[in-house]
């Protein structure tokens, strides 16, 4: 039976309701594991219920009147932007699965699609409200420090000690520019950019934008001191003390400062912002990549089966001698490579569904590694694992892991001249405890130029035989378990790595 968004949305709001508020009081901040259950409980059912609003009949008057309750709400608790901006995320993470199993194919488009703009109009007027809300109070509080400087210098001085405190308190970077220096800047300013107050104070703002946006800034701020129109909001990348550029949201306004003109602006990082979008982005385009691929396959599947079946019963029944028998053979093992593209095609297509179970993570790469005996042998491959730093158990889905390493093990045999080497271990990440690592390393060629900012997308491959899938799906698998994959070029070879989380046993 075909069912509407509608009635899923229906079916699912006390089970979206609970999961939303739990996922909360567990896993999204201290913050917010701090809340009563029952206050998130309620806080969720009015955020499902404007979402139901807003999807089912466009109308997003409740999802605007829960962003301002919600804004002021959290402000007044101090939480951070960021908190709430993947506070309002989860609602995707516990929908998409609900509707993949529940939508046919064009439903489920529609409705991704509904969703997506959902969550962006949700979180980008939050955002602004948020914003807005910031910046009243600091021009209430600096409209009130002119009034003092007109009237008592010693009042001036208190209500200067509160502004420092308002401005202290708040999580976006606060500056003043005067005459092309930086003479005030809060904590979140000095955080942003590595530097400590005393580097920061007296030193040209010049100094904290980055070489690509340099040029734009210097324009945007002569023509603003020189009085003429100038863009109060404008992204730029801002120059971290380690070198590094970020991309940064600045919103100046000239004011009066000790009786002078100044350009006082608050930056904020939206580097997380910017991510969030290229994962909508790039979930959309995989949704209907899986479609066409999905389509694709099942065209094929079945034409491929027939002739395969045919081949093998005319070996059977028909007396092929010499080179006759050698092509039917061949013919043969074409097919059954046309098809595990195939299914891998499939695999990528396809959502993941995870059996997760405690198991041993050297008994999973020693089987993988077992299944490959075979391929390794015919090149005389050379192959020594370490995995002395594997934990007793892990949480994962046996399969899909053992799934993943054959897939690197595949790719490093296909690559490695006779007598090649691989080297498989498990290490401790250290900067991040909770953590291991799998590293396949080999000593082929490795990979030239940019290619390797490429090799985990989908179609991506340099091999004559290959769909580029095999490192996509091991992509797929690795942050369906909550891990990272990388690539990186050795003096020697060339290494694929991916990380697991370690949970405890229960």
């Amino acid at each position: 039976m075909t069912m509407s968004l509608a009635q899923v949305l229906k079916e699912n709001r006390e089970r979206i309701i609970q999961q939303w508020a739990n996922r909360l009081h567990r896993k999204a901040s201290e913050r917010y594991g701090k809340r009563p259950i029952q206050e998130l409980l309620s806080l969720t059912g009015e955020a499902t219920d404007a979402n139901y609003s807003a999807l089912v009949r466009n109308d997003f008057s409740k999802v605007d009147n829960f962003i301002e309750k919600i804004t002021r709400l959290r402000l007044g608790e101090g939480f951070t932007l960021s908190e709430v901006q993947k506070a309002f995320d989860v609602y995707r993470f516990i929908l998409a699965p609900i509707l993949l199993t529940r939508l046919k194919e064009k439903e489920l488009h529609n409705a991704v699609r509904q969703m997506n703009y959902c969550l962006g109009y949700t979180i980008t007027q939050f955002s602004d409200y948020f914003q807005t809300l910031h910046e009243k109070q600091i021009k209430e509080y600096a409209e009130n420090l002119e009034k003092e400087v007109e009237n008592r210098t010693k009042e001036l001085a208190d209500s200067e000690a509160k502004y420092r405190i308002l401005v202290e308190e708040i999580n976006d970077g606060f500056f003043i520019n005067k005459n092309g220096f930086i003479v005030f800047a809060n904590r979140a300013f000095c955080d942003m950019h590595g530097y400590n107050l005393s580097e920061i104070i007296g030193r040209p703002y010049k100094d904290y934008i980055a070489s690509e946006s340099l040029k734009e800034v210097e324009k945007i701020y002569k023509k603003r001191m020189r009085g003429e129109e100038a863009e109060e909001l404008y992204f730029y990348y801002r120059r971290h003390k380690n070198g590094n550029s970020f991309p940064t949201e600045n919103k100046v306004k000239l004011m009066l400062y000790q009786g002078e003109r100044i350009a006082a602006g608050i930056c904020r990082d939206i580097t997380e912002r910017l991510e969030m979008e290229r994962r909508i982005y790039e979930s959309e385009n995989l949704a209907h990549i899986g479609q066409l691929t999905t389509s694709l396959a099942h065209e094929l599947r079945n034409p491929l089966s027939s002739i395969k079946m045919s081949i093998q019963m005319l070996l059977q029944t028909m007396d092929f001698q010499g080179n006759n028998r050698r092509t039917m053979e061949i013919s043969a093992n074409e097919i059954s490579r046309l098809e595990r593209i195939l299914t891998e095609m499939l695999d990528f297509a396809r959502p993941l569904k995870m059996n997760m179970e405690w198991a041993s993570l050297a008994e999973v790469i020693t089987s993988s590694i077992d299944v490959l005996d075979a391929r390794m042998k015919e090149k005389s491959l050379v192959i020594k694992k370490d995995l002395n730093h594997c934990p007793a158990r892990l949480l994962i889905d046996k399969e899909k892991i053992e799934q993943a390493v054959i897939n690197i093990l595949l790719n490093a045999i296909e690559v490695l001249h006779d007598g090649g080497f691989i080297m498989v271990s498990v290490k401790n990440v250290s900067k991040r405890k909770s953590e291991i690592a799998v590293e396949i390393m080999d000593n082929g060629p490795g990979i030239k130029g940019d290619d390797i900012n490429y090799v985990f997308d989908p179609f991506f491959s340099k091999k004559k035989k290959g769909t580029g899938l095999g490192l996509s799906n091991v992509k797929k698998i690795v942050e369906a378990h909550g891990g990272r994959v990388g690539a990186e070029n050795k003096k020697r070879g060339f290494c694929l790595w991916f990380t697991l989380p370690i949970k405890e046993a229960q």
